[in-house]
């Protein structure tokens, strides 16, 4: 109970920071708030993995300290985005989500993780079935959890939903050297912003900041264990973003709806792929 709490004070104050550094929306790493392990949620008792008893889970402090981002999210005019435990009907698990909290301190939408481990999928939680999108100030964002970091598909479809940046929320990739560049390839790849957020702890192995169009950092936050704020401008007319944005992302939209087609022939040279040079 007292760690939900103090989780939920931390992310307070952080908001205050991004606040005070002019940032219009906050998003922050999953577990932010609640993230309990296999073993203490297990049925089965702490020496077995089995499905989770989430009867145990705190939810009148969850709750309360969810309330109080809200509320602080009002009083900064600061959108939140905020990973945490959704409560379904019993016997149902919850969802792993990320409530989308507006300036006004109000809960406008909810992002389900709906790629889970393997470990989520079979003790912990209830899969989510669809995207989801919201605007702020004319910029369209997407969202992702865990380990959808791993999954191309799912930012290549909110690329045909016409998001500006896609907000990720992980919960840390341990052994995994892979992740800065996977963020930075699927920024790449579609041509959009991704704000990615992990745990200060594992700051060397999951990259937490904001990249953009075109794959490089625009802001990146310190990789020493600290928990800190990376704020940047999804400036579209930006020398990171003028490029991709105005020619890859319209030619790759153009040159997978069927343009090639007109183009292809009819050849027994082609059609024969054992013949000689």
């Amino acid at each position: 109970m007292e760690l939900l709490r103090r989780s939920g004070s931390e992310v307070r104050a952080l908001m205050r920071e991004a606040g005070a550094r002019g940032a219009r929306i906050a998003h922050f790493p999953e577990g932010a708030i609640c993230f309990p392990g296999k073993y203490v949620m297990s049925a089965s008792g702490p020496d077995e993995a089995g499905p989770a008893d989430w009867d145990r889970c705190q939810w009148p402090v969850v709750q309360a300290e969810l309330a109080a981002i809200a509320g602080l999210a009002r009083e900064l005019r600061l959108w939140t985005v905020i990973p945490s435990v959704h409560r379904l009907t019993g016997p149902n698990r919850p969802h792993n989500s990320l409530y989308v909290i507006s300036a006004r301190g109000e809960v406008v939408t909810r992002y389900d993780e709906r790629l889970l481990s393997r470990t989520k999928v079979s003790y912990m939680y209830s899969p989510g079935v669809s995207p989801v999108t919201f605007e702020v100030d004319g910029v369209r964002f997407g969202c992702l959890l865990g380990m959808e970091i791993h999954y191309p598909e799912l930012f290549a479809e909110y690329e045909k939903l016409d998001v500006d940046c896609v907000l990720l929320a992980t919960s840390g990739t341990p052994g995994n050297t892979t992740a800065e560049a996977q963020v930075q390839g699927h920024a790449a790849f579609n041509s959009y912003w991704v704000g990615a957020a992990g745990p200060a702890q594992d700051s060397v192995t999951a990259p937490t900041g904001i990249v953009a169009p075109n794959g490089t950092w625009l802001a990146r936050c310190p990789a020493d264990g600290s928990p800190s704020v990376a704020v940047a401008d999804l400036d579209d007319s930006s020398e990171t973003a003028v490029t991709a944005l105005s020619y890859a992302r319209p030619w790759r939209r153009e040159s997978r709806s069927g343009l090639y087609t007109e183009h292809q022939v009819t050849d027994p040279r082609s059609e024969d792929r054992t013949a000689g040079f």
